[in-house]
Parts: structure tokens; C-alpha cells; sequence
């Protein structure tokens, strides 16, 4: 039951890859390539999965993705502001149709007040938009657990905006 719940997001992603004859790649932080994992688990999957990085440093992020020092700087690795420059860096870097990045605080270490651990932000583009958000999950999952979680979340929340388009 879990391997036909797990894949189901995943395989309406690539349905609609397919459909439209999009290319897609993913700049990963918090998720240690799980979500470009989780999408080369199809079978076919290279059909449309274009490139997928795990730019886990600032200086990766900077150096692969183009985003500014000045954002890392002001805003933090963990910011709405980093999220849209790795997603946007990522699709002019790769010429890709639709675009996921993530970057979060998985703990159990590294929390904070204004951003605690379970804090993930997932930018999606496609084509010309831009979709950037925050969601928060329970920082009492383990590491592991919340890696997990964060892939999950972010690949719903593309679904969700390929279904707005």
C-alpha cells in the first residue's frame, strides 16, 4: 500500500511532464536529492527528467545556481528570497519547462526561533512562473523522517501548481 501511495504523486507529475513534452530538474538542499530520487524512481523517467543537483553549501548554490551572496547574506541559506534564485538559476542554467528547488532545516540541530527545524521552502517555475512557498513540519521527526517529509511536501506542491497551469 505505502510503494502505490508513495508513487502516485510522482506518476501524476510525470503524466503530466509528458503531456505537455516539459523537461524537468531540481536543485536540492534539505533534501539531499531525494525528490530527483523519488522522480527517477519511474520507470521512463529520463523522457523528461532533464538534470537534478544537490547544492547543499552556500557556495554551491552561488556557483551552480547563480544566487547572489548578498541574498545568502541578508536573507539565509533557508529563505523564500534563496529559494526563488536557486528555482530561477536552475531553469536559465538548465533550460528546463519546469523547475523545483528546496532548501530547509532538517534538524536535529540548526533551528531557530524566526526559522525552527521542519522550516522548508519549495520554489517550483514552470515556464514563466514562479511559485515560492514555506511550510513548516513537525520538528520532532527524526532527520531521516523529515528528509522524507520535506520531498514529499515539495513534490505535492509541484503537482499542485502543474494542475493550476
Amino acid at each position: 500500500m505505502f510503494y502505490l501511495t508513495r508513487h502516485k504523486t510522482e506518476k501524476r507529475i510525470a503524466s503530466i511532464l509528458r503531456k505537455n513534452g516539459w523537461t524537468f530538474a531540481s536543485a536540492e538542499s534539505c533534501t539531499g536529492g531525494l525528490v530527483s530520487s523519488r522522480m527517477t524512481d519511474l520507470s521512463g523517467s529520463s523522457e523528461f527528467v532533464s538534470i537534478n543537483f544537490v547544492t547543499y553549501s552556500n557556495e554551491a548554490k552561488v556557483k551552480y545556481l547563480g544566487v547572489a551572496e548578498k541574498t545568502l547574506e541578508q536573507y539565509g541559506a533557508v529563505s523564500s528570497q534563496t529559494a526563488n534564485e536557486m528555482v530561477c538559476g536552475l531553469m536559465l542554467n538548465t533550460l528546463c519547462d519546469v523547475a523545483i528547488a528546496t532548501t530547509g532545516i532538517a534538524g536535529p540541530t540548526g533551528g531557530s526561533d524566526e526559522k525552527p527545524i521542519g522550516t522548508i521552502y519549495v520554489a517550483v517555475k514552470i515556464k514563466d512562473k514562479t511559485f515560492v512557498e514555506r511550510f513548516n513540519l513537525n520538528p520532532k521527526y527524526s532527520r531521516i523522517r523529515m528528509k522524507r517529509k520535506f520531498a514529499k511536501q515539495a513534490l505535492e506542491f509541484l503537482l499542485e501548481q502543474l494542475c493550476k497551469v
